[in-house]
């Protein structure tokens, strides 16, 4: 309780920010949202780990994929 605490949000306070946000997308798009929201962290995460793959992958792209002169 400690996070609700320090932005000073109770639980009637959370629940009316849940309805304001059911009444403005609807109950349908809310799952929508939170896909695509999933999504876009999932891929963020995924770059910041791409990065360090991307460079070994390059490495081992190079020394396998290049023909020998």
């Amino acid at each position: 309780m400690a996070p609700l605490a320090i932005l000073g949000l109770g639980i009637q306070e959370l629940v009316i920010i849940l309805v304001i946000v059911i009444v403005l997308f609807g109950a349908r798009r809310i799952p929508e949202i939170m896909r695509g929201l999933g999504q876009g962290v999932h891929g963020f995460k995924k770059g910041l780990r791409g990065d360090d793959e991307e460079a070994g992958e390059e490495t081992d792209g190079n020394s396998k994929g290049s023909p020998s002169s």
